[in-house]
């Protein structure tokens, strides 16, 4: 079977709208719910909120290409950009680049999407390569642009894109049709549906030498913000990231034909994933700055340095929970002094415990918001599990 843009019907995709309808409908209202929510956060924890989803955008994004980032550079470098205090310490260009990216996104996303505002991305998705020939511009190469895993002598092709040379075209046409589809457009398209076409279509074209990836998910970003009105905290990246092989999969089985209904299935149900993972966020920063206002003053500077530690480590806080002995090595304190300091912790309610002796572990006092798995049946029903 050939690939999808070598097919008579390429771009014209088509999908059962039905079926992604009811997953359409609890967007929207989720974002309603999101907005009423984070109305309950002071300043302070709204642009917590902003620089931490950001920042864990532009790391996950990365990694789901192999590329891991310092989160804390990437974090300091979105703070300055957005005028807030930073720790000012030197960020390497990849993380400086990454981070950029993502503050234009959140600063512009209801701009028309150009050619310009593409070169610029990958500009900043590249930035510190010298490895490429074609940075900041389309793909000129003429070998084929392929995606291909196994042994070199029996490479397995997942994906050939267009060559170098219609690369011009097809990216203009899908210029205009990401600018004809948002709403208020002429041809508007509902908010997961437009994303998830805009995704991969753009994946399709692969216009770029390398971060394709990156910046296709950041154009799935602008696109549901844009269906929003605002700009959007949407987990989207570190969703993928949770499920990086399902991703690929759909992503390959959807190159093959331009009835695209399973793709958009799949990518609607991880976007209702991310948008409770965001919300989850949301409830933890509420329940921190609860918390934090009922001890003020009741902590000692090293309990008090260790529970914002813990905090630091998002609403699951430390995997199988918090030791003695980490307590000792994050607080400078002795085993004797790390004891007292948890059992009053534990008493003034700033922390629960669980196990005994060397089994010991200390637990924010938090309930946990698990983000379920979703998914969108064939009937359009969407199913929920637990998280496994």
């Amino acid at each position: 079977m050939p690939w999808n843009w070598k097919q008579l019907d390429w771009p014209d995709f088509t999908w059962n709208g039905p079926r992604i309808a009811k997953a359409e409908e609890r967007f929207l209202l989720a974002s309603g719910v999101f907005l009423g929510t984070i109305k309950h956060l002071d300043a302070e924890d709204r642009d917590r909120l902003t620089v931490e989803t950001m920042s864990d955008e532009a790391v996950t994004t990365s990694q789901i290409e192999g590329e891991i980032l310092d989160r804390d550079s990437v974090q300091s470098s979105i703070r300055r950009q957005l005028g807030l205090a930073s720790d000012g310490r030197r960020v390497k260009p990849a993380e400086q680049g990454i981070a950029e990216m993502m503050v234009d996104l959140y600063r512009h996303f209801d701009a028309p999407l150009e050619d310009a505002t593409l070169f610029a991305w990958h500009r900043l998705v590249v930035h510190g390569r010298t490895d490429l020939r074609d940075v900041g511009r389309y793909r000129t190469h003429t070998d084929p642009m392929q995606v291909v895993s196994g042994r070199l002598d029996e490479p397995i092709v997942h994906f050939e894109a267009p060559p170098s040379e219609a690369v011009g075209g097809e990216m203009k046409r899908f210029i205009d049709w990401f600018n004809r589809t948002p709403p208020g457009g002429k041809q508007p398209l509902p908010a997961l549906t437009r994303a998830g076409i805009a995704h991969l279509y753009f994946e399709s074209i692969h216009p770029f030498e390398d971060g394709n990836g990156r910046i296709g998910r950041v154009i799935a970003e602008k696109a549901l913000a844009q269906s929003l009105g605002r700009a959007t905290l949407t987990a989207l990246a570190a969703t993928i990231l949770v499920k990086r092989r399902s991703y690929y999969e759909a992503l390959e089985a959807a190159n093959k034909r331009n009835e695209i209904t399973d793709w958009l299935a799949w990518f609607a149900a991880t976007s209702l994933e991310a948008q409770q993972r965001t919300l989850s966020q949301v409830e933890f920063l509420i329940d921190k700055a609860k918390l934090l206002d009922r001890l003020r003053g009741q902590l000692n500077p090293r309990q008090e340095s260790v529970l914002l530690r813990m905090f630091r480590e998002g609403p699951e806080g430390f995997k199988g929970g918090l030791s003695a002995g980490n307590y000792a090595s994050i607080a400078k304190a002795s085993p004797a002094t790390a004891t007292r300091d948890l059992a009053e912790m534990v008493e003034k309610g700033a922390l629960t415990r669980t196990g005994e002796r060397r089994h010991t572990r200390y637990h924010l006092p938090i309930p946990l918001r698990p983000v379920p798995r979703i998914a969108i049946d064939e009937s359009g029903e969407i199913v929920t599990t637990e998280k496994p």
